[in-house]
């Protein structure tokens, strides 16, 4: 008997196994408080050492872990989901570079072998995006690959600023970065800030949706976007009492606010899960912001698990539904697909902070944190309307999709009829359920006290039941009073298009160079250059060599005619 094995089936298995691997060598390292440094010196110049280094401690091990685990979910997925896609073995190919480059990323402390990653994450992505051949992919894979060129120039001229340190080795020096190197903090806050879409680059992450799910999944929730945060966790030493510290916090709480604003105006399920990824990203910068990496990387961990799930759950839905992703005509899921909907009910309390799932051990100490540190006003009421937010709108995707009446078209395919999908959530929707407090058990070894009053304590409580409460309201007022809208019409239109930044990155950005260079066509190109340029050459060449052969072709009469005119002019000389 021949056994016939897939590209899809190896790399799933070998992601599997290198996720138990770097699994348990995370917890060792963790345990003993290990670190291992590989180096490879290429040449010395100048007093510059040229490394390819990579670093082998229990952070990058353990999101390792975690990027093995949701990569090897999504293969498995993916092959129910992308069955009878002609280019079935580039997809493949290309998930398989985009962990290989992240993995590079991960283990990367060197500033220049770091590229090797954060370019090849770019490049992958890119054709990730543009994977259906559309219109829309290629605009959105356009202002996805320009909009993380941006990071990449950053981390280019933080290479050139870190010359002067003799080493690019940010895991050695970070400690002793100073204020006299103010660009070279800015200038690694502005990477960052582009890979996980902050304020003013977060247009990109909501146009990326145009990919695949199982793309949005694997790419967009859990690794490309927390690629920036990474590299800040790593960085996170040289910023504290930086200026750079307080501009990535007001952005970071800007990011959340104007993402939970945008979710509850979107009817896009897939773009409704971008922006929550979004307002999370603000949320893992924001407190690492504030001098706590650690915790930022547990709420990254955590995060991951849960928000993968919710993308999978997501491309169910997206598949049973007959490719439509308006929240609009879903309604009743739960009766028809009521294993799909328990995950994607997981994944969403998860989201919302509910106690003892995943997301609750890392957002309730993160909020306590985030209370308890010296905050200015703005950012205070940011963050409390940003948490609000975060229930409404996943108290609003609950009430449009899980329940109410039947929008559908077709109900007899809307079932849980795939088991491949539904198997692949399973890891996934444990690690949601359970993921929050082994990680909490493990990281946070020692217990802190943390004191509030009773009116802080009791604010996140009172402002989610307040969001979910103003949700469920919103799910009402779309069938009675669907119109109420108009009436505000600028500001929905605002509020709802992420305050214009996805027409400020692309037209407004491009307006001047087009209409630069459709004026400079018309009077450069196809005006004055058509005469004194190459085409007036070629004119005149043309002209002179047209007389030079002329005069070889009629020898004769031209040597007659110069006789005469010599002949004429010495008459005229001698007289």
């Amino acid at each position: 008997m021949i056994w016939k094995v897939s590209l899809s089936d190896v790399s799933m298995v070998m992601l599997g196994m290198s996720s138990c691997l770097c699994g348990g060598l995370s917890l060792m390292m963790l345990n003993n408080g290990s670190c291992e440094v590989v180096e490879w010196e290429f040449f010395n110049l100048c007093s510059m050492s040229m490394t390819f280094s990579l670093i082998f401690d229990w952070f990058s091990m353990s999101f390792l872990c975690f990027v093995y685990l949701i990569s090897s979910s999504v293969l498995f997925y993916s092959k129910s989901y992308m069955e009878g896609e002609k280019n079935m073995n580039r997809f493949m190919y290309l998930v398989v570079c985009f962990v290989i480059s992240m993995s590079f990323m991960v283990l990367s402390p060197n500033m220049v072998s770091i590229l090797l990653g954060w370019d090849g994450l770019g490049l992958v992505s890119y054709a990730l995006v543009i994977f259906y051949q559309n219109e829309k992919s290629v605009n959105a894979g356009l202002l996805t690959i320009l909009s993380n060129r941006v990071g990449d120039v950053a981390v280019l001229l933080s290479i050139a600023l870190m010359s002067s340190m003799g080493d690019w080795s940010f895991f050695i020096w970070s400690s002793y970065i100073g204020e006299e190197l103010l660009m070279l903090k800015l200038m690694v806050v502005m990477a960052s800030m582009t890979k996980s879409a902050q304020i003013p680059f977060s247009a990109w992450l909501p146009a990326a949706m145009a990919a695949p799910t199982p793309v949005s999944a694997l790419v967009h929730s859990s690794t490309l976007v927390t690629a920036g945060v990474y590299l800040m966790i790593r960085f996170s030493p040289a910023l504290e009492g930086s200026k750079s510290q307080s501009m990535l916090l007001l952005l970071s709480c800007l990011t959340m606010f104007m993402a939970g604003l945008g979710a509850n105006f979107e009817y896009d399920l897939k773009k409704i899960i971008a922006l929550s990824t979004l307002s999370q990203l603000g949320v893992m910068l924001s407190v690492l912001s504030l001098g706590y990496p650690e915790l930022s990387f547990f709420h990254l961990l955590s995060h991951a698990l849960f928000k993968a799930l919710l993308f999978m759950c997501a491309g169910v839905v997206i598949h049973n539904v007959g490719g439509c992703q308006d929240i609009r005509y879903m309604g009743g899921l739960v009766k028809f697909m009521p294993l799909t909907m328990s995950f994607m009910s997981v994944a969403n309390m998860a989201l919302c902070g509910f106690p003892f799932l995943a997301g609750f051990y890392s957002k309730d100490l993160i909020i306590e944190t985030f209370f308890l540190s010296p905050l200015n006003n703005i950012s205070f009421i940011l963050y409390v309307l940003a948490t609000g937010l975060t229930v409404m709108y996943t108290f609003r995707l609950i009430f449009y999709s899980l329940s109410g009446g039947y929008n559908l078209f077709p109900l007899s395919n809307v079932k849980d009829w795939d088991k491949i999908m539904s198997n692949s959530m399973v890891g996934l929707g444990i690690g949601g359920v359970m993921g929050g407090s082994i990680l909490s058990w493990l990281m946070i070894s020692e217990a802190q006290m943390i004191c509030m009053s009773s009116v802080m304590k009791n604010l996140v409580v009172m402002i989610s039941v307040l969001g979910g409460l103003t949700g469920y309201m919103l799910n009402n007022l779309s069938v009675n009073s669907m119109l109420n809208s108009m009436k505000n019409y600028k500001m929905t239109v605002m509020s709802g298009s992420m305050w214009f930044l996805p027409l400020l990155s692309s037209l407004k950005m491009s307006e001047v160079s087009l209409m630069s260079g459709g004026s400079l066509s018309k009077s450069a190109d196809m005006g004055w250059m058509e005469y004194f340029g190459g085409q007036g050459v070629l004119y005149t060449s043309s002209k002179f060599f047209e007389t030079l052969r002329k005069l070889e072709l009629n020898t004769l009469s031209v040597l007659m005619k110069m006789f005469m005119m010599i002949f004429i002019m010495n008459l005229v000389m001698s007289n």
